[in-house]
């Protein structure tokens, strides 16, 4: 039965229980995601922290290399509170930045390696990061994208160029430091901070959200650490987990799972770069018992060549967010012994926030209806209080009867602190005392949640979110386009991409793949449109167009290679 969220009140000050009964520093520390590293290097000092090619780094080691990071981030000017960027692949560094840079008292902002370089650029200006740290790799985006920010924000942030051995392409050194030689002008006893506050803001990430200009979703320490937590008690995680890195940790801080790997003293299995025979190897070669990914790379996984799969340990467990997993990649999954857990979330509140519980009564099913049982978005959370469908205006729930369609919307300790410098939004987005989703789903007689269709005009490809309205912003720029209409297209390898829509101007002639390379230019590669369609838009009487319309002919629409 739906539930409310009702507070005990305080007692009186003079109350017997809470007469001399203070909270001070022996009966209380703030809760932070940093604590977790310190125990694991405490307690399992040589067991092995990282691998990444022929590197294996002891959490002794881990910690002794984050102090380090901290304290050379200080010794730069930077301070508690200033913004520090990274744009980084699944490497050692990115496992450092997620406690070395909040050790310091600084902002995590961890950038998404697949945006452009105007998208990169508004970041950092609107994060007022001092620090950037980025693999040499990205070279090219980020030389441009500082560029931009000199020219158009008047802003030029210290950089470290971090040199993989694993990369083997090209890339520039920006900066006048490497990431080793910056590591080593750092203090290994350099103290390790944490918040007098846990409500102390711990990592700034992106989103797209409705519109074309991205919005910085605030973290906390507390939020961070119980959502770290949940991940441990949602898979049953055991001590010393081998976690492959196959999520991006750029993404929501990897659903906050560089802090689960370290409360449970694990093994974080680097990768650079998605490929199904890289995956496969290193879960054989090191014993991989947990990963995360997109739908894309579960498919990809699923129909590599037989060849590639022989050998593989049973009962891995993966998770699955974004689409709900269709029968075919259950059952895919199934045939190659890994055990699929499907849950749901947003940046907003810190990636996955519910999961979809697997009930013991579902094992004597066929596999269709475990699939239809398993692609529901499930029930909250263990930390989070409330995950409930809702009238988005009346804010009532809806009856439970899996027909009544409201808003998904979140209440409790996983939930973002707000929007950075967007008091509006952050207030739409807490309206009525409930994190407001966007997603428009129904609840069952069980509880299970089940999205049915987006309020937000949001593309979700291969796991990253694409703003409809980003990609018609470019469109709009084209001089022969009159009106332009993006809609999600389904895709069998990436779940979702664009899909465009033109009514061009009197006498204006462009063809599709015209239409591809002018996007080309301004967005980056997965949010460029896949299908491209020319025709009179369908319109309201106010001129508004009806992307209802459009949906239903994504179908007909020929693909495009990008």
């Amino acid at each position: 039965m739906p539930s409310s969220l009702t507070s005990i009140p305080p007692l009186p000050s003079d109350h017997m229980f809470v007469r001399g009964l203070d909270r001070n520093p022996a009966n209380y520390v703030a809760l932070s995601p940093i604590t977790f590293l310190e125990r694991s290097a405490l307690v399992y000092p040589e067991r092995i922290a990282v691998i990444h090619g022929t590197l294996r780094q002891t959490w002794a080691q881990t910690l002794q290399r984050c102090r380090r990071l901290a304290s050379a981030i200080r010794l730069r000017g930077v301070g508690v509170g200033d913004t520090v960027a990274v744009m980084l692949p699944n490497t050692p560094p990115m496992v450092e930045a997620h406690f070395g840079v909040p050790m310091s008292g600084a902002i995590l902002n961890s950038l998404n390696t697949r945006l452009d370089p105007t998208a990169i650029a508004f970041m950092l200006h609107h994060g007022e990061a001092k620090l950037v740290i980025t693999d040499t790799e990205f070279s090219p985006v980020m030389q441009q994208a500082l560029a931009i920010l000199r020219k158009e924000y008047g802003s030029s942030p210290m950089v470290v160029d971090v040199v993989d051995p694993l990369f083997d392409g090209p890339g520039t050194s920006l900066g006048d430091s490497s990431y080793e030689d910056f590591l080593a002008s750092g203090d290994s006893n350099f103290p390790i901070l944490l918040p007098e506050d846990e409500w102390q803001s711990l990592c700034l990430n992106y989103t797209s959200g409705t519109t074309g200009d991205p919005k910085g979703v605030v973290y906390s320490h507390r939020g961070a650490a119980i959502n770290a937590l949940s991940n441990i008690l949602e898979w049953d995680m055991p001590k010393h987990p081998v976690y492959l890195w196959t999520l991006p940790m750029f993404h929501c801080n990897g659903w906050c799972f560089p802090w689960t790997v370290a409360a449970r003293a694990g093994v974080n299995v680097c990768l650079r770069r998605v490929e199904a025979r890289a995956i496969f190897d290193l879960i054989r070669a090191h014993g991989v018992t947990h990963y995360c990914a997109a739908p894309i790379v579960h498919n990809v996984l699923i129909n590599a060549p037989q060849e590639m799969k022989e050998g593989l340990p049973a009962g891995v467990k993966a998770m699955v967010a974004g689409a709900a997993p269709p029968a075919a990649m259950i059952e895919g999954m199934e045939k190659m012994g890994f055990e699929i857990t499907h849950v749901y979330g947003l940046t907003e509140v810190y990636g996955p926030a519910t999961v979809c519980v697997k009930r013991e009564e579902w094992e004597a099913l066929d596999i269709s209806e475990r699939a239809r049982l398993n692609a529901r978005q499930g029930l909250p959370y263990h930390l989070e209080r409330q995950a409930q469908v809702l009238d988005s205006e009346t804010m009532a729930p809806v009856a439970w009867d899996g027909e009544s369609m409201g808003e998904i919307m979140f209440r409790g300790n996983i939930a973002m602190k707000g929007y950075l410098k967007n008091e509006k939004a952050t207030a739409d987005a807490f309206r009525g005392g409930w994190f407001h989703s966007g997603d428009l789903a129904v609840q069952y007689p069980d509880g299970y949640l089940k999205i049915k269709d987006r309020s937000k005009d949001i593309i979700i490809s291969g796991g990253e979110n694409i703003s409809s309205i980003e990609v018609e912003d470019v469109l709009y720029r084209h001089p022969a386009v009159l009106a332009a209409a993006v809609v999600a297209r389904p895709d069998s390898k990436w779940g979702e991409t664009p899909c465009a829509f033109i009514e061009l101007k009197p006498g204006a002639q462009v063809t599709a793949q015209e239409i591809v390379d002018f996007c080309k230019k301004y967005l980056a590669g997965f949010k460029v449109p896949r299908g491209v369609h020319f025709g009179e838009l369908p319109k309201t009487s106010t001129g508004k167009i009806q992307k209802f319309d459009l949906r239903h002919q994504v179908g007909s629409v020929a693909a495009i290679d990008v």
